[in-house]
């Protein structure tokens, strides 16, 4: 008779064809939480490649290119609601991407539980004031500002 050890296969089956219990993964708010994260990393970094892109052609190739923008270029897109929203997309999607990706980053590297969750203090509150910031920035943005004379959109009273 042999003394040693003997070794499953991972996720060794038992005669039932049953999944040995030690093998299931932990259910619980965590774990639901991290596949949702997994899952929305993937699905808004597709997003974001189209608004990217999008972005990208409409300000660089489209027109007169990167010298072409300027105030009135920013202020003319940004009169119209479908590129607010582009915009705002393209912010609130790579501020959540990136926050969740640096997210993941600190609970893989950072070693004690203080140090990650100060870091992670630290993450949320320089996310969320980016976020608030940034949709501030788009919706308050008034194309027409006045005492300005020149370099502004054509649609303006004093352009």
């Amino acid at each position: 008779m042999s003394t040693e050890p003997v070794i499953r296969e991972p996720r060794s089956t038992s005669v039932t064809g049953r999944i040995d219990p030690s093998y299931k993964r932990a259910g619980g708010p965590k774990g639901q939480f991290e596949m949702i994260a997994w899952l929305f990393m993937r699905l808004s970094g597709i997003v974001l490649v189209v608004l990217i892109f999008g972005h990208l052609t409409v300000n660089l190739l489209l027109g007169e290119g990167v010298h072409g923008i300027d105030f009135g270029f920013v202020a003319g897109k940004w009169a119209n609601p479908f590129w607010q929203f582009w915009d705002l997309a393209m912010l609130w999607l790579a501020m959540l991407h990136g926050t969740n990706g640096v997210r993941t980053i600190i609970n893989d590297y950072a070693e004690r539980d203080s140090v990650r969750f100060w870091l992670k203090v630290v993450l949320f509150v320089a996310a969320a004031i980016i976020v608030i910031l940034g949709t501030l920035v788009i919706f308050t943005f008034d194309p027409c500002p006045h005492g300005i004379t020149s370099g502004l959109p054509d649609f303006c009273p004093a352009a």
